[in-house]
């Protein structure tokens, strides 16, 4: 057994037990119960218990490839009591729950991909309260978008909780929702954001959220991405707002906000609409995007990079501005450089840190 690449594996099921949607604690106690491995990847087995008296549950924190310490995330347990005969079985079953719930996000990037222009974010608010109408005034004083067939006014009474509006083609809805985002998507989401060191802790304080969508019905998805910002926005006017979640990734209100104004100067709002992550590795840094899947396009990544954080970070919004702007498809096996010497290679492979399929770029 490797004994590092078990206690990455204990640490990083641990902090998924701490969520409020899961133990919500600490266990108090956990030990290793063995090692296995499946789809070429090695997995850890865990009995853990709740209380001291209480009895032992069984989890799984995988996997890793080789003696890597970069485990891909399989982290879960269904509280279920450990059966020390069944443990592998046990184990591999839950296993494979996880990697199916993580397939199906990967086929849903892959769908969103190929039906571009519909836009999802989740306003995350202190309590389950919003002024509509003011909603409705912001929309038309900041942005001049009104409602072309009166439908908001029609659901005013009907659904109070419920904002809908026709815009030049484009559906934009607003819903409130009097309870936090299901299943602890967004805390784990917030874990993401470095640039905001209390993102975990201010969104597992959410009580309620708007959901705010846009359509596009097969018109131009700048456009729809354009009228979610202008949609957020206003709904940041209209109640008490604690993040923005969209993009996998927690904004910061103020973060948001910032780039909104940006975009009545006419820029158009890419650090609203995507988010450029980076992480450290043993070889260096990585880096990649998140929400270029939504305009129709992969999303990108650098692995291993060289370069400081800074430039990497400059050179993915470069990139990820360029293929917007331009409607630029990359493809594999093409090179891209921003000057006459730069040739940097485009492969197109199983996304590491997002879902599905994703450019690697070789910076």
């Amino acid at each position: 057994m490797n004994e590092q690449q078990m206690k990455v594996a204990r640490e990083a099921l641990i902090d998924w037990l701490k969520d409020p949607r899961e133990l919500g604690k600490v266990p108090s106690k956990i030990e290793c119960a063995g090692t296995f491995e499946l789809h070429d990847m090695i997995y850890y087995i865990f009995k853990y218990k709740k209380g001291l008296l209480g009895k032992w549950l069984i989890g799984v924190s995988g996997g890793f490839e080789g003696d890597s310490l970069e485990l891909c995330g399989h982290m879960f347990s269904e509280m279920q009591e450990y059966r020390e005969a069944m443990a592998q079985e046990d184990a591999i079953k839950l296993v494979e729950t996880v990697r199916s719930y993580w397939i199906k996000r990967a086929e849903d990037a892959e769908k969103n991909k190929e039906n571009p222009g519909s836009f999802i974010n989740f306003v995350l608010l202190k309590e389950a309260k919003w002024d509509k109408n003011l909603l409705i005034k912001a929309l038309a004083e900041d942005w001049k978008i009104s409602d072309e067939d009166d439908s908001a006014e029609m659901a005013e009474d009907e659904y109070p909780d419920i904002f809908v509006m026709k815009y030049q083609g484009y559906m934009i809805t607003v819903s409130l929702i009097d309870t936090p985002v299901p299943g602890g998507e967004a805390e784990a989401y917030a874990q993401r954001n470095i640039r905001w060191k209390d993102a975990v802790e201010v969104t597992k304080s959410h009580k309620a959220h708007l959901m705010v969508a846009v359509l596009g019905g097969g018109k131009d998805p700048k456009v729809a991405g354009e009228l979610l910002v202008k949609t957020v926005a206003s709904c940041c006017k209209s109640a008490d707002v604690l993040g923005i979640y969209g993009s996998e990734i927690v904004f910061q209100p103020e973060f948001y906000l910032e780039f909104v104004e940006m975009m009545k100067q006419g820029m158009f709002p890419l650090f609203n609409l995507v988010w450029f992550g980076l992480y450290k590795t043993d070889k260096g840094f990585s880096g990649y995007t998140s929400g270029l899947a939504a305009f129709g396009k992969d999303e990108i990544e650098v692995i291993d990079s060289q370069a400081n954080p800074n430039d990497l970070a400059e050179f993915l919004s470069d990139i990820a501005n360029y293929v917007l702007e331009y409607d630029v498809t990359l493809r594999d096996g093409e090179t891209i450089g921003f000057s006459a010497e730069q040739k940097l290679p485009i492969s197109r492979s199983q996304g590491v840190m997002v879902q599905g399929m994703s450019l690697k770029i070789g910076f």
